[in-house]
């Protein structure tokens, strides 16, 4: 009986293993997912940020995709750093509203739409 007992500790813990990683994993993710989803403060912005994310990640196919991420990363620490300048913030909402116009025509050959 205490063999039985032993493996069924033993298979148990072997169990838990997979779990911790997987929660580690989801931790580390949701990391990431909170460094790529970091908000300019502008509306605008932070919506076509937000649009951008959710078409490349659904519907651009993966080998393109490390491309368009590296650029809506470079674009969201541009647009993060100028909202920290007041006079560059007042203008910030048009840029961005041009942006989502200019961006929207090329993304639309993924079958993305905003």
């Amino acid at each position: 009986m205490r063999q039985a007992t032993s493996k069924a500790a033993a298979g148990s813990s072997a169990n838990r293993r997979p779990v911790l990683s997987l929660a580690a994993g989801i931790a580390l993710l949701a990391g990431v997912t909170t460094a790529h989803a970091q908000s300019t403060g502008i509306a605008a912005c932070d919506d076509f940020l937000t649009k951008y994310d959710a078409c490349v990640v659904s519907k651009v196919p993966e080998a393109q995709r490390a491309m368009y991420k590296t650029q809506i990363d470079q674009t969201r620490k541009a647009w993060v750093d100028m909202a920290k300048n007041p006079s560059a913030k007042a203008t910030m909402e048009s840029t961005c509203k041009q942006t989502l116009d200019a961006t929207k025509a090329s993304l639309t050959s993924f079958g993305c739409s905003f």
